[in-house]
């Protein structure tokens, strides 16, 4: 687990205090932050360290030691104009993985030109989900299938860039299947086994989950 690390949740809504928590209850260290002084107040004694504060100040986010946090989760998708700012501070203060939640397809491209580094559908991605992949390893993303099987998205490891699935023979070494490859933000599911793979890539790979384990 990376408990070791230091997260800042920008936004506290219902997303940002699910996240929040679910990392704090973990033993990780959070910086919990909302403009709104009622909200912070309301969540002071789940989060040990929750401030008020505006997050599209540059000099702010000095003051909070943000260019110290290792992961910065932009949470406020209700404002767009904040949550581009405080993506765009984040990045420009050096806080190396910066995700952050978007309301839409428009605010999803927006923040991504503006470098943020995962951009998630809180329809899609749970806040806890969200909590359990920043402590797991490689911030690989896990969903599971059933008691067994998951679905991960994974990178592609040193050893295998400029190799194929064919010539790793993944599939019989790992005894896992990989049902999609993405590249940037193109998914494709005709993955062709004969393709060298990229360090770009991200591999979409199903299977046991013990299995699965093992090779991340």
């Amino acid at each position: 687990m990376s408990i070791n690390k230091t997260y800042a949740i920008f936004g506290l809504g219902r997303y940002g205090i699910s996240v929040a928590t679910e990392l704090v209850n973990n033993g990780a260290e959070v910086i919990a932050v909302d403009s709104d002084e009622s909200v912070v107040n309301t969540v002071a004694t789940l989060l040990p360290f929750c401030k008020c504060a505006d997050t599209t100040d540059v000099e702010v986010l000095k003051r909070l030691g943000i260019s110290n946090v290792d992961v910065v989760i932009v949470a406020m998708a209700g404002n767009i104009e904040a949550s581009v700012m405080t993506v765009m501070l984040c990045k420009e203060l050096g806080v190396p993985h910066v995700i952050a939640k978007c309301s839409s397809e428009m605010h999803y491209k927006i923040l991504v030109k503006v470098g943020a580094d995962k951009v998630v559908f809180p329809e899609k991605d749970s806040g806890i989900r969200m909590a359990r992949n920043l402590l797991s390893s490689g911030f690989v993303d896990m969903i599971s299938l059933s008691d067994e099987v998951s679905m991960i998205e994974l990178d592609v490891k040193k050893d295998w860039v400029g190799k194929s699935l064919i010539e790793l023979k993944f599939r019989k070494k790992y005894e896992l299947n990989i049902i999609a490859i993405r590249d940037n933000e193109e998914i494709n599911i005709n993955v062709d086994p004969n393709i060298p793979l990229k360090n770009s890539m991200k591999l979409i790979v199903v299977g046991n989950k013990q299995k699965l384990k093992k090779i991340k």
